[in-house]
């Protein structure tokens, strides 16, 4: 016997539930990961809202967690009980003491990463990863735009962004989160309850704009950072923190300069072993080499 937590409708936090449940033999192509640590993330609220449905109630959450395989498929051989592991993309149901994961959702874990560390981090990571690699692949020295940038995806995208050497302008809600962003590796910050974005984006670039803009607030940033990209630039919607934007009028992007814009995820991005491995192997690798 173990216990995970579900809920059996949609809303508050007060739905979830903390119950018993038999761990099931794998499939053929499964494995039972023993969870050490999980992940937790702001699209959790989305699920337990219903704001983003899911398939029946009542269903478990989360999807993010590391730790040891237990038991394996008959099928599974490029992993073995014992293995050190993590997943980001799994089933729904990682709030939980055993989960079971299909193999090609999978990376082993290197040893100088931690459980806790992987748990926190995998899925913030490789939304990095597709972000500032893939959506729009920065390049030194380029300046751009990345609002919440003291959040959880916010503080990686900080790190990476130094590593490539292309120069952040972070934004976010208070001058001890811009502290954060900084000490992060932002090259400069806007704090936006405080200042006017669009005004200090064109200080900051000489009247230049910028060429990407990633957002994951949503709607109360939406026309700010329209107004701070260059002809023909993108904004790179990736969240709704601030709720969705919607009755969107096509043509503001006409009259804002020929922009696009893209609403991705990283379910696009990473669709297979291969391209999880690429993505998993880089980020933990930074994880390792920058602590």
């Amino acid at each position: 016997m173990a216990k995970r937590i579900v809920f059996p409708c949609y809303g508050d936090s007060d739905v979830l539930e903390y119950l018993d449940f038999n761990v099931n033999k794998p499939n053929e192509h499964e494995v039972v990961v023993e969870n050490k640590a999980i992940g937790i993330n702001y699209i959790d609220t989305y699920i337990r809202s219903g704001l983003y449905p899911v398939k029946a109630l009542p269903s478990g959450i989360g999807t993010e967690g590391a730790g040891i395989i237990s038991d394996i498929g008959s099928k599974v051989t490029d992993f073995k009980i014992g293995d050190r592991v993590a997943y980001a993309q799994a089933p729904l149901g990682a709030y939980s003491q055993y989960h079971i994961v299909n193999k090609d959702l999978l990376a082993k874990l290197p040893d100088a990463v931690t459980f806790e560390q992987a748990a926190a981090s995998m899925l913030k990571g490789l939304t990095v990863y597709y972000l500032l690699m893939q959506t729009y692949a920065l390049k030194k020295d380029e300046i751009f735009l990345f609002h919440a940038a003291a959040g959880g995806v916010g503080s990686i995208a900080c790190q990476w962004s130094k590593i490539i050497g292309a120069k952040m302008i972070a934004t976010a809600g208070s001058d001890e989160k811009i502290a954060i962003a900084k000490h992060n590796g932002a090259w400069q910050g806007i704090n936006y309850n405080a200042e006017n974005v669009v005004e200090r984006v064109l200080t900051l670039t000489k009247q230049q704009k910028v060429n990407v803009v990633y957002d994951s607030i949503g709607k109360d940033m939406w026309l700010r950072s329209l107004d701070c990209l260059k002809r023909r630039g993108l904004m790179v919607s990736f969240g709704n923190s601030s709720g969705p934007v919607t009755d969107v009028n096509l043509a503001i992007l006409n009259q804002k300069g020929s922009l696009y814009v893209t609403r991705p995820s990283l379910g696009s991005y990473i669709t297979n072993k291969m391209e999880l491995d690429l993505a998993a192997n880089q980020f933990f690798n930074y994880v390792a080499t920058e602590q």
